[in-house]
């Protein structure tokens, strides 16, 4: 793990080849307790970033990017769904990297992106690949899952690592970069505190289509990213939130 700001404690890991966590811990005031944003950066002949992180956090984040690579050859800059930790500064990374485009879902372009964002999506569709370079990505659509209509999630083929966004959602701001230990515990007593899950009817049927694509490395954006059998884990998410 490298630090690349010691004030707000930024860092960026390698959790699969080519793809790297990039971490910023904080702490909520009032003895809220700590948390942490993860974006993933996806080096290749096009690379890409998952996940912005708000606004307020551009800068150190661009830092990060900058600690593997000139920030302006980014290619594509997607997110599963519209808030600010997912797209947040969107439009400042597509201010210093010319030839970025953002990266989404038909329903999130169609509703949001094609709107807010300064240059036109690159809307994928359920199952959609897209080639990189070495690398192919595949998008899944994945509505309320955990919310908001136009959720999706973006799988690396090569490496099997799922950008897997709010499924894993784990408290605390000093959690391991990767870990092959229990994220389903930490994340099921976050959930149930505020549970931010929709709940739709469909929910286990596309937990199972995302488990079918046998992931090995879930890179998770709040907390640590994980190793392991994917599609038990998704398989074990799903007993727990579905009635």
């Amino acid at each position: 793990m490298t630090v690349t700001n010691r004030q707000s404690g930024t860092n960026v890991h390698e959790i699969a080849d080519g793809i790297y966590r990039i971490n910023t811990p904080v702490e909520f005031p009032n003895g809220g307790g700590g948390f942490s944003f993860n974006q993933y950066l996806i080096l290749d002949d096009e690379p890409l970033l998952f996940h912005t992180g708000p606004r307020k956090i551009f800068a150190l984040v661009r830092e990060a990017v900058a600690s593997i690579m000139p920030v302006e050859r980014l290619r594509h800059v997607g997110f599963s769904h519209v808030e600010a930790d997912e797209c947040g500064s969107l439009n400042e990374w597509l201010a210093v990297a010319p030839q970025a485009t953002p990266l989404c879902g038909n329903i999130a372009a169609m509703t949001s992106v094609g709107d807010l964002a300064d240059r036109a999506p690159r809307a994928l569709a359920d199952g959609e690949s897209l080639v990189i370079g070495r690398k192919t990505l595949r998008w899944f659509d994945a509505p309320h899952l955990p919310h908001g209509w136009e959720c999706g999630y973006l799988m690396e083929e090569k490496t099997r690592t799922l950008l897997c966004g709010d499924l894993f959602t784990q408290p605390g701001s000093d959690r391991p970069p990767i870990t092959e230990s229990d994220v389903l515990g930490p994340s099921e007593g976050f959930r149930k505190a505020i549970d931010y899950y929709a709940h739709a009817s469909n929910t286990r049927a596309l937990i199972e289509k995302l488990a079918a694509a046998r992931p090995e490395t879930m890179a998770c954006m709040h907390g640590s990213a994980w190793r392991g059998d994917g599609a038990k884990l998704l398989r074990d998410l799903a007993d727990a939130v579905s009635p």
